[in-house]
């Protein structure tokens, strides 16, 4: 039997976890994929979760008292997650074969009038959206798909990196619209009894905010400029004017198929998150792949050979580190840390309340934001006299928005990043990092004086 590991042991996995991400920001000089650096790591830490006993090996149990020879690694494994990248990602390819992301990408682009500034704002907008709606890996397939588009139509492919990087931090901001729109809010927003309404209402202001500060910040570090002179709007106008949305479009039953299926894809995975369908988002994912493919069903090899499988495996690797680092009670020591925080509420007003969310974001950027908002929300459930709200808030701010420090911070950022990969712009962790900063720290700034100051005037 496993038994409850001491603080020694706790700190030594710790440590591991810091390695594991030392080697992700210095995979470039290592010259190893990041589904490797965490294999590696994830074998280290279930050897180690061996000699330490600290894993429950042997037969699992499940709520009915069934007993499973199920290795200790599978349910680690958020298979949600894999689920839905992977239906995702085959129902993108398949549909993108129909024309249907030609035939969008075209048309904002037209809206857009060229102007690549413009563009970013479209798509930005877009991307907040369909995080609130969906989740944000989904969200960031799409956008980022239509995006690639959007940018060669225009010969504008340099400016890649700067709309995936600018798409994927706002799939974190999109993310606190809605009471649904992440786990971390529906854990803490269920624990402090926030409706959907009351959620909304103290949120979207700051989404707002945030969502134009980080479309002008873009603007500004990638410089995606306006255009300028009336020569450029004339050259681009002349270059939209041969722009036709039926390129792409071989079949129009075909096409018009898929726009139905995109339609639906998107209401089916918003309303599962309401509905509480028992096999989850993955299960919808994974079931309109395969019908997309029934299209290809003589061919569908191709689609299995064009999938991102290190993006896969690096997440299979991932959660079974951060699964590890939970039985080792990593978590629980960064919770001591935090609890520690909250009560300097008790001396210095508000202080408790900045450091709160900025630990939880901190922390966030390197384990699972969902097991860390559950260990924050018990921690502020058991206060005997939670007399300050606002400490609610700072870890939903703080679990969302620390997925914008690293690139495996959050899901969606390492879609962007491969995405970036996959178009011939590579973006290696320590430069996310450096390019991330800023974008972080402005969020990170706005959230602390937003649920100190504005939160509280909310009703």
């Amino acid at each position: 039997m496993h038994h409850p590991p001491s603080t020694a042991v706790s700190v030594v996995f710790l440590f591991v976890l810091v390695g594991m991400v030392v080697a992700l920001a210095l995979e470039e000089r290592i010259h190893a994929k990041k589904s490797w650096i965490t294999g590696v790591f994830a074998a280290l830490s279930l050897a180690l979760g061996h000699a330490f006993n600290v894993l429950p090996f042997g037969p699992l149990e499940n709520v009915l008292h069934e007993k499973f020879a199920l290795p200790v690694y599978i349910p680690g494994v958020d298979w949600e997650v894999i689920a839905i990248i992977l239906g995702s990602s085959l129902f993108v390819d398949v549909v993108g074969k129909s024309g249907v992301f030609t035939f969008i990408a075209i048309r904002l682009t037209k809206s857009s009038e060229g102007d690549p500034w413009r563009l970013l704002t479209l798509y930005g907008v877009m991307t907040v959206l369909f995080s609130a709606l969906l989740n944000n890996v989904t969200a960031m397939i799409i956008v980022g798909s239509l995006t690639a588009v959007s940018l060669e139509k225009l010969g504008q492919q340099k400016r890649l990196v700067g709309f995936l990087m600018i798409e994927g931090l706002l799939t974190n901001v999109g993310g606190l619209l809605t009471l649904i729109s992440s786990v971390p809010n529906i854990i803490v927003g269920n624990a402090a009894n926030i409706s959907f309404v009351s959620f909304f209402v103290k949120a979207a202001p700051y989404v707002a905010l945030a969502t134009a500060a980080t479309i002008w910040m873009g603007r500004r570090r990638y410089e995606i400029e306006p255009l300028a002179s009336a020569e450029e709007r004339a050259q681009a106008s002349e270059l939209i004017s041969t722009f036709d949305e039926r390129d792409g479009i071989d079949s129009m039953r075909f096409f018009w198929f898929s726009a139905g299926m995109l339609a639906a894809f998107i209401i089916c995975i918003a309303a599962s998150s309401v509905l509480e369908y028992p096999l989850g988002m993955g299960a919808v994912a994974m079931a309109f792949g395969i019908i997309m493919l029934a299209r290809y069903k003589s061919t569908v090899d191709r689609f299995y050979r064009a999938l991102d499988w290190d993006l896969l495996l690096f997440f299979i690797f991932l959660f079974i580190v951060i699964n590890v680092m939970e039985h080792a009670h990593v978590l629980a020591l960064i919770g001591h840390v935090v609890e520690d925080m909250i009560s300097m509420n008790d001396t210095l007003s508000g202080l408790g309340t900045a450091a709160t969310l900025v630990s939880a974001a901190a922390f966030s950027a390197v384990t699972d934001n969902i097991p860390l908002a559950a260990m924050l929300a018990k921690i502020l459930a058991q206060l005997p006299d939670l007399g300050d709200s606002r400490l609610w808030w700072s870890v939903i701010f703080g679990a969302n928005l620390g997925g914008n420090i690293t690139p495996i911070g959050s899901a969606s950022t390492v879609v962007a990043v491969t995405l970036m990969h996959k178009h011939g712009a590579p973006m290696p962790f320590a430069k996310f990092v450096r390019d991330a900063a800023g974008f972080a720290a402005l969020h990170i700034a706005l959230a602390v004086m937003y649920v100190l100051w504005i939160v509280p005037l909310l009703p």
